[in-house]
């Protein structure tokens, strides 16, 4: 009798052989940056380029992504969790893309059993994706830096003020000292193009002289008054002001990282996230 070990390495193997998926975290050093914004739009311009995509409401206590989208999703992790639903049962799709909302599940998803975990690896391979964002919280708190680990692939987004850098470097610290080989990138939020070189020249270059990191700049977006009135709509930005200077460099933002590299090997699929998940909050 083939115990479930066997079948569970089977099915890991099987969904990385057939897949091409980056999983990607979307973090920051603090609140209020405009991140799951940030998420949010980056993921409909990659489906706009022809990508599928996969977006995780993972920000616990916070979870707004139905909010700015205007969904209102019938599942969450939690309920998945708990055994009232599937994995497929929580994708809810909406402007052609899959929406996770995350509720309180993800620690709980850390803590699952062997059979619960064969579960999810049979539910997640029939989620067809090339990229699968997970927007975090803010901070360097465990539930942030977990996922952000587990991911391996990591966009920050920061703001020129001096305080959203000095939190930016300082969680870019934290998630070094535990795993130099994070492939980082860098995305400056409500920012002119100026401020923006001078702070990529700057930062990068502290960021490699005193952490020894290299940091991949994905590009800026310009302070923009369509981004507050979208959110008031509660509709995508892409959406609802396609021409905004901020969704034009959005959509050049998601072709340099749609253009970039693959991530290190390890750093791809759902079974390498899940394990070094599970591994970080035990």
């Amino acid at each position: 009798m083939v115990d479930q070990a066997h079948r569970l390495r089977q099915l890991a193997q099987q969904w990385q052989q057939r897949q091409s998926r980056r999983i990607i975290a979307i973090t920051s050093g603090k609140g209020g940056v405009g991140k799951t914004n940030i998420a949010t739009n980056l993921a409909l311009a990659l489906h706009g380029n022809g990508y599928t995509v996969t977006l995780l409401d993972a920000d616990l206590g916070l979870a707004n992504v139905d909010v700015l989208l205007g969904i209102s999703p019938p599942y969450t992790l939690h309920q998945f969790v708990s055994g009232q639903c599937s994995l497929a049962d929580v994708v809810y799709p909406a402007y052609g893309i899959n929406i996770i909302a995350g509720g309180s599940g993800l620690e709980e998803l850390a803590a699952l059993p062997e059979n619960r975990l064969l579960h999810l690896f049979h539910d997640a391979a029939r989620i067809e994706s090339d990229f699968f964002i997970i927007d975090t919280g803010a901070g360097i708190s465990t539930k942030v830096t977990s996922l952000a680990l587990a991911a391996q692939e990591v966009i920050l987004v920061t703001t020129p003020e001096p305080t959203s850098l000095t939190d930016t470097y300082a969680l870019i610290k934290v998630l070094i000292r535990k795993n130099k080989n994070l492939s980082l990138h860098l995305i400056i939020n409500r920012a002119n193009s100026k401020e923006a070189l001078q702070i990529t020249t700057n930062f990068c270059r502290v960021v490699q002289d005193f952490l020894s990191v290299s940091m991949n700049y994905l590009g800026y977006i310009p302070e923009d008054r369509s981004v507050r009135k979208a959110v008031s709509c509660q509709r995508p930005l892409l959406l609802a002001y396609p021409s905004a200077p901020a969704a034009e460099r959005l959509r050049t933002i998601a072709i340099a990282l749609s253009d970039d590299a693959q991530p290190k090997a390890g750093g791809i699929g759902w079974s390498g996230f899940l394990g070094r998940l599970r591994a970080l909050f035990q």
